[in-house]
């Protein structure tokens, strides 16, 4: 029996399906969920993109877009969408450009409530630089520079960025999702889209943290990233809506 595609699962805004991200990492569903809200939402974004894996992704997809420097797409984001303000508007970094390079850009951006999205692929390592430490690497969390384990005493305590911004008063929404399952990942994409449909609405600043695996970079066998995902990154950073307006 000879087989035959029936249909094909890439999304229409990415125009090639290959990518040269390590086995097992969760950047690429994480931006297939991202492609596919823009797509439903028939919106046409400006992306502004840090520095890391992922910014591969997005010489592939069928947007308009712009690096920026390290930890400096919020900023760059606030002037694009002055000029625009009728174009939405999104960021895509990483944990080690947004948390440990550009905290305070993402801060202030919020403080500003900047009428932009704001979307964080959080995997605990400097992956693009060689799998090191970041802001947000867990407690006991294996990487280049924490051989042993993140130890509180040594590298201090992992930056909680979602919990941080939900505090800030120009900050609309924050969630935090994950796409180590596929429950995780519809869930994932609500949240994205959710934080898309309120930029629209004028509403103000919105961020969602998404958790991706980076098996080479924690050292575990590939198959067993999800489940390390679970076991660390979730069990620190738990999942959900920290900030929402309230419906009507």
């Amino acid at each position: 029996m000879t087989a035959q595609l029936i249909s094909s699962f890439k999304p229409d805004l990415l125009q090639t399906a290959e990518h040269e991200l390590c086995p097992g990492c969760g950047h690429a569903p994480a931006w297939r969920v991202v492609l596919d809200v823009i797509a439903e939402l028939e919106l046409k974004p400006v992306l502004l993109a840090g520095h890391g894996c992922y910014t591969q992704l997005m010489t592939n997809s069928d947007l308009d877009s712009l690096q920026c420097l390290h930890g400096r797409a919020p900023a760059t984001a606030t002037g694009v969408k002055r000029m625009l303000p009728d174009t939405p508007v999104i960021t895509l970094q990483g944990d080690g450009d947004m948390v440990s390079e550009g905290l305070h850009e993402i801060l202030h951006a919020a403080a500003r409530g900047e009428r932009i999205t704001s979307l964080l692929l959080n995997n605990g390592v400097f992956g693009d630089t060689g799998g090191h430490l970041t802001a947000t690497t867990v407690v006991g969390q294996r990487t280049k520079t924490s051989l042993e384990g993140r130890d509180p005493e040594l590298h201090g305590h992992p930056v909680d960025i979602s919990k941080l911004l939900a505090q800030i008063d120009g900050a609309a929404y924050v969630a935090r999702g994950a796409v180590n399952s596929p429950g995780m990942v519809a869930r994932t994409k609500r949240m994205v889209r959710r934080a898309l449909e309120l930029q629209v609405q004028g509403a103000g600043f919105t961020f969602v943290e998404i958790l991706t695996m980076c098996p080479t970079g924690w050292f575990v066998a590939t198959p067993q990233g999800p489940e390390y995902l679970e076991e660390s990154m979730m069990a620190t950073f738990g999942v959900g809506e920290l900030k929402a307006p309230v419906e009507p």
